[in-house]
């Protein structure tokens, strides 16, 4: 798929920047602001962002991140079902039809943090066999197995716990930002560093948006 590659321009000479980078960020920013704003279309727009990043994820070789999408659509559709199908006492205060606004448990947000650690550890040590013993010579080897499995786990925590609507999961989408950040840069990504950013500044707004939300049941 030689178009993953196609260049629009480069930056200070040998830094191409790629139309599949440029068209990703684009949705993604939509679909996070839509979410940080309480708004069910995010979803629509997610289900086209997930396709995206298999795309561009498929052309760095960072495989957990790649094999992250299709569980991602399956949580973006779980996702969608559950904020428009409320069940008896989770409806919100402003609209019957609408999931609330809800919170973690203490016990639920150490279980949580426990399964990133073992989760991502586990799967940074398969990676890392990937392309080096297993499958030597089709599949190239993941350059940062643990980095990538970290923040697939950790995408996939902030995901279910937005799916269902939890508050705390722009507390975990912070951390996804943040180590996010820091995978594309070391994969040379050009825009996408750029839209972590942005990511992190709208989590922040959102993490008060939704306690604002959950104080009034909505």
């Amino acid at each position: 798929m030689d178009w993953l590659n196609y260049t629009l321009f480069t930056i200070g000479g040998d830094t191409p920047v790629l139309l599949i980078d440029l068209v990703t960020s684009v949705f993604g920013l939509a679909c996070v602001f839509l979410a940080g704003h309480n708004s069910k279309y995010n979803f629509w727009i997610g289900y086209i962002y997930t396709t995206l990043l298999f795309l561009m994820f498929w052309n760095k070789n960072l495989y957990a991140s790649l094999l992250l999408q299709p569980i991602s659509l399956g949580i973006n559709i779980l996702g969608h079902y559950r904020w428009t199908h409320p069940k008896k006492g989770e409806q919100s205060s402003e609209d019957s039809k609408a999931l609330k606004v809800t919170m973690l448990t203490w016990k639920q947000r150490i279980f949580a943090i426990a399964s990133v650690f073992i989760l991502a550890g586990a799967w940074g040590w398969l990676l890392s066999l990937l392309g080096n013993r297993w499958f030597v010579g089709v599949f190239p080897s993941d350059p940062i197995p643990y980095h990538d499995a970290c923040v697939t786990v950790l995408i996939l925590v902030a995901q279910f716990l937005s799916a269902l609507k939890k508050w705390d999961c722009w507390i975990a989408w912070l951390l996804v930002n943040v180590t996010q950040m820091w995978l594309h840069l070391r994969v040379g990504h050009v825009f996408m560093p750029i839209v972590s950013g942005l990511y992190l500044i709208n989590g922040i707004v959102s993490l008060f948006n939704w306690a604002k939300l959950y104080k009034k049941k909505a």
